[in-house]
């Protein structure tokens, strides 16, 4: 099935990639490149892990060695052939997990964050709701199909995006090959093909089952951009997220709108040892591109008029919000660069005959 990329407003290109769904998103200020049937929920299969993985790493310290629980055993499809009461390294179980595809890891973390398998389902649809996946629901940590665990594409990249803000999780999603401290079962090979097949891979988590078919989350990291593809119920996974990935590199290109901490605008203090405090950007923001459409970007400021002292440095004071054609882009809060305290009395009186001595000597 041929289906369009459309880039500008005077731009497109045609990819074969096939699938039920697809989309590329970038990991910077989220900006959708590429959709097909993006909303269009559908199961996921082993894909689901990266919220495991990243609930994991927020929950469990890597260095913790965690007790087995004989129930997270005998769950069907990838294994990383845990036994009862084993004591392993939760980073060992992140690995494995992500890299061989452990439904016992999955199962293991499950029951180490939350207790039960469904107790951690409910703080994966809480984590998910939080990240903005709102048509996402998760009824366990491994993907084996449910009629009721589901996400869409666009979900799917949200998570990622969110995911991979996490160091470690970027770390594990790229590691070709791990071995874990463990008697026997301890050496984990990264079965996505897209860190070998593709310029910039990130690797990130392949998913197969009967019903999902084959689903795949890509991540590509090229100069000071990083994309995430994800294609679900696709035979040709790899193939199609490659073509994804290549071609949003080909059509956007990064523009630097600011740096984090760049002074975007300062603002009045009243009552304050300083009469005006600067307001600087909280984070970098890197936005794609196509040919043209810089100049139709549009920076929307909104602060207070005046600011009553005392002001804390780093406090949120309002947002800049950057739009292309009247759809937002990127929002970006402005924080303050210091604290200012409030006058007392004596700066007062000092003030005062300040004022007092400058008008006489005219």
């Amino acid at each position: 099935m041929m289906t369009t990329i459309s880039y500008g407003n005077e731009h497109s290109t045609e990819l074969e990639v096939g699938g039920r769904s697809a989309i590329v998103m970038d990991a910077n200020v989220g900006r959708v490149m590429y959709e097909r049937n993006i909303h269009t929920k559908l199961p996921m299969a082993s894909t689901t892990k990266i919220m495991t993985a990243l609930l994991a790493i927020e929950n469990i310290p890597l260095d913790k060695k965690v007790k087995i629980h004989p129930e997270a055993l005998g769950i069907e499809g990838s294994s990383i052939y845990l036994m009862a009461n084993e004591r392993i390294k939760a980073e060992d179980l992140i690995y494995g997990l992500m890299l061989r595809s452990g439904n016992d890891s999955a199962a293991a973390i499950a029951y180490e964050v939350s207790g039960s398998i469904e107790d951690f389902a409910k703080l994966m649809n809480e984590r998910a709701r939080k990240i903005g996946a709102k048509n996402t629901n998760f009824t366990n940590p491994h993907g084996l199909h449910e009629e009721d665990h589901y996400t869409t594409a666009y979900d799917l990249a949200l998570i990622t995006r969110e995911a991979l803000k996490n160091p470690t999780f970027k770390k594990v999603a790229k590691t070709k090959f791990w071995v874990a401290e463990r008697e026997g079962h301890k050496y984990f090979s990264n079965k996505n093909a897209i860190l070998d097949i593709c310029e910039g891979g990130d690797g990130v988590k392949i998913g197969y089952t009967m019903r999902a078919g084959r689903c795949l989350v890509a991540s590509a990291t090229r100069g000071n951009m990083q994309l995430i593809t994800v294609t679900l119920n696709n035979y040709n996974w790899f193939d199609a997220a490659t073509k994804l990935l290549d071609e949003g590199f080909n059509l956007y290109k990064p523009h630097a709108l600011f740096d984090k901490g760049q002074t975007i605008t300062r603002t009045r203090v009243l009552d304050g040892k300083n009469k005006e405090v600067s307001l600087n950007a909280h984070k970098d923001c890197v936005i794609p591109l196509t040919k043209g459409e810089k100049e139709k970007l549009l920076t929307v400021i909104d602060i207070p008029g005046v600011l009553h002292a005392p002001v804390g440095k780093g406090q949120n004071i309002g947002k800049m919000t950057t739009y292309l054609d009247g759809r937002i882009l990127n929002t970006t809060y402005l924080v303050t660069n210091e604290s200012i305290e409030k006058r007392d009395y004596k700066d007062k009186i000092r003030d005062f005959f300040g004022i007092k001595k400058r008008v006489s000597l005219l």
